[in-house]
C-alpha cells in the first residue's frame, strides 16, 4: 500500500471551533468531527486539518496559547454525549436561565468563548457529581474504565490536573507567584496539595476521560478521513508542562521570529525559550512525549513553525536578539534529529516553513523526505523579470500546495488588496483559465475555480485548502501580531450537520470531486492513515 506521500490527497484546514453542528453548544466540538468528516467525503476529498486542540489559557481565544501541551480543551467536549449527564435529563436538568443562555452562544454569528465556557462548566460539574455517586463510590465497571486511564495516561495527567486545581486555588495567577514551596515542587508540599485538592483533581481527570473517549469515538467514524492536526513549536510560560520541567525553559528570554512576511519587525511571542542542551542531556525526553500523544490523537500533524526546532529566534531581556543554536551546522543537526523524533513517532509530519527559513534548512526537510508549504500567492521567480508565478505542476512531490493558511488573508481579500502587476502576473500561472479575466476584474467564481483547479493539478501530493477559499469568503481565522476579538472565532455559515442540504455546500462538493478525480486525488484515504515505517 502507498503512503501518506506516494500518492495525491486533497484536503480541507477547518478549525474544530468554526464547525459547530446543530447540536453543538455554540462551539465546534469533538463529535462534529465525523460529521465535517463526511461532508469531505462527499468532496472526493480525505485529509482534514484542524488547528491546534489543547486545552487553552483563561481568557484567551488563540489555540497556540495553551496552559498544556498534552491536554485537550474541554470546551471542544461533546456534552449531550456525557452519559451522566444524559442520565440527569441532559439539557433539560440546566436551569431556564441557562438554556436562554445556551440558546444564545448556539445562535451567535461567532464563537463566544467565556459564555460557552460557562455553560459547559455548569454541566461539566453536575455530570461529575453523578459519575461519582452513580459509578465511582460504587466502583463500577465504569469507574474502572476511568481509573485505567488515569493510571495509563498518568505521565502528563497527574502534572497537568494538579496545576490546575492550585490555577484555581491561587486566582488564575501564574505558577511564578505562587507560594516558594509549590512554585518550586518541593515534594511534600507536592503531595499535600494532592491530598487537599484530590476532588477538583479527579473533576478535571474525569474531564480529559471523557474528552478522550468522544475523541476515539469520532476517530472510529471518519471512514477512511486522515486527521491532521498541528503541533505548536511552543508553549506558553504559565503552563503545566513549564511548571513541571522549569529546568528545561528560559524563562528570562522569549521566543519570537524576525521580520518577515507577517511582520516588517518580527514578532516577540512572550513564549520561554528550550534549554536545548537540557532537552539534549535528557535526550529530548519531553518532545518524544509530545510526539507520542501527538500519534495518539492524529494520523498526521503539522509541525507549527518547523524553522524553530532548527533555529530559535532569542529576544533577550537585554541586547539584540540570537539564535540558538548559533551555527548553521549546529541547527541542522538539532533539527533533523527533532525532525526523526516526530516522524518516528507514529504519525506523518507536514513542515510549516513559512517566513524567513534558510535554504539549508528546506535542503534538510528534502533530505529527510518532510512534506514543506507550496503557497500559491508566494511562489513566484524573484528574481526574474516580472517575478513570474511558478508553474504549481513544478512544485515538488514532497510538498503541501495551498491557497493560504490559517494565518493568512482568504484568496479573495488577497486578490482584491493585490497591486494591479501582482494581479497580472498570478493570471499568467500555467494552466489558469479564466475567459475573459484581466487584472481589474473583481474576483469572480470563475477566478476562484480557476486558481483551485490549477492547485489540484499541482505536483505536490498533498493539497490542502482553507474551507474559506473553498466558497470565496472573505472571512479570517486569525491576523498575526493582533489580539482582536475577532481572531479565532470564526463560524461557518451552516451547522456541518446540513452541509448536504445547503445548495452552495452542494454545488462546492460537485466542483472539488470533479477536481479530485481528474487530478488523481480522489478517495485514498486507506493510504492516507498507514502510519510511518
Amino acid at each position: 500500500m502507498p503512503s501518506l506521500f506516494d500518492a495525491r490527497h486533497a484536503g480541507l484546514l477547518v478549525p474544530l471551533f468554526s464547525m459547530p453542528s446543530t447540536s453543538s453548544w455554540g462551539v465546534g466540538e469533538i463529535a462534529d468531527i465525523p460529521m465535517m468528516a463526511a461532508w469531505l467525503r462527499e468532496c472526493g476529498l480525505d485529509l482534514l486539518q484542524l488547528l491546534p486542540l489543547n486545552e487553552m489559557a483563561a481568557g484567551q481565544n488563540s489555540p497556540y496559547c495553551a496552559l498544556s501541551a498534552l491536554a485537550l480543551d474541554p470546551i471542544y467536549i461533546s456534552v449531550t454525549r456525557i452519559p451522566e449527564f444524559r442520565a440527569l435529563g441532559g439539557v433539560e436538568h440546566l436551569a431556564a436561565c441557562t438554556r436562554d443562555r445556551l440558546r444564545q452562544v448556539q445562535d451567535a454569528r461567532m464563537v463566544q468563548y467565556q459564555e460557552v465556557r460557562r455553560i459547559k462548566d455548569e454541566a461539566f460539574v453536575a455530570a461529575f457529581r453523578h459519575f461519582v455517586a452513580a459509578e465511582w463510590q460504587r466502583d463500577t465497571p465504569r469507574a474502572r474504565q476511568f481509573e485505567t486511564f488515569r493510571r495509563e495516561q498518568a505521565w502528563w495527567l497527574r502534572d497537568y490536573a494538579l496545576f490546575r486545581a492550585l490555577q484555581e486555588r491561587f486566582d488564575a495567577r501564574a505558577w511564578t507567584e505562587w507560594p516558594g514551596a509549590l512554585r518550586d515542587r518541593d515534594e511534600a508540599e507536592l503531595q499535600r496539595a494532592c491530598v487537599e485538592l484530590r476532588d477538583r483533581t479527579l473533576f478535571l481527570e474525569y474531564l480529559q476521560w471523557i474528552a478522550s473517549a468522544q475523541w476515539q469515538e469520532a476517530r472510529r467514524e471518519l471512514a477512511g478521513v486522515g486527521l491532521f492536526g498541528d503541533l505548536p513549536f511552543m508553549v506558553s510560560n504559565d503552563s503545566a508542562d513549564v511548571w513541571a520541567r522549569q529546568t528545561q525553559f528560559d524563562l528570562g528570554a522569549q521566543v519570537g521570529v524576525p521580520p518577515d512576511a507577517f511582520s516588517q519587525t518580527g514578532q516577540q511571542w512572550g513564549l520561554p525559550v528550550y534549554r536545548w542542551d537540557v532537552h539534549e542531556r535528557d535526550d529530548y525526553r519531553w518532545l518524544r512525549e509530545r510526539a507520542r500523544r501527538t500519534a495518539e490523537l492524529y494520523d498526521g500533524c503539522r509541525i507549527d513553525h518547523l524553522v524553530g526546532f532548527y533555529r530559535t529566534y532569542v529576544i533577550p531581556r537585554v541586547g539584540e536578539p540570537f539564535f540558538v543554536p548559533a551555527d548553521p551546522e549546529a541547527q541542522i543537526a538539532q533539527g533533523e534529529r527533532l525532525m526523526k523524533i516526530f516522524s518516528t513517532s507514529g504519525v506523518r509530519i507536514i513542515a510549516e516553513d513559512l517566513g524567513t527559513v534558510p535554504d539549508y534548512v528546506r535542503q534538510s526537510l528534502a533530505r529527510l523526505g518532510v512534506p514543506g508549504f507550496e503557497v500559491l500567492r508566494w511562489e513566484r521567480d524573484w528574481d526574474a523579470p516580472g517575478q513570474p508565478f511558478r508553474d504549481p505542476a513544478s512544485y515538488p512531490a514532497v510538498s503541501v500546495a495551498l491557497t493560504g493558511t490559517h494565518d493568512t488573508e482568504p484568496m479573495r481579500v488577497w486578490w482584491e488588496h493585490a497591486p494591479a502587476e501582482e494581479r497580472a502576473a498570478a493570471l499568467q500561472v500555467p494552466g489558469l483559465d479564466v475567459s475573459g479575466a484581466s487584472p481589474e476584474s473583481p474576483f469572480s467564481p470563475a477566478l476562484r475555480d480557476g486558481f483551485l483547479r490549477v492547485l489540484f493539478h499541482a505536483g505536490s501530493n498533498l493539497l490542502m485548502l482553507p474551507i474559506q477559499d473553498v466558497f470565496a469568503w472573505s472571512d479570517r481565522i486569525n491576523v498575526p501580531a493582533t489580539v482582536g476579538a475577532d481572531n479565532w472565532t470564526y463560524r461557518l455559515p451552516w451547522p456541518v450537520d446540513r452541509l448536504s442540504e445547503i445548495r452552495e455546500a452542494c454545488d462546492a462538493a460537485a466542483r472539488l470531486r470533479d477536481w479530485a478525480e481528474e487530478s488523481g486525488r480522489a478517495a485514498r484515504a486507506a493510504a492516507a492513515i498507514e502510519p510511518p515505517a
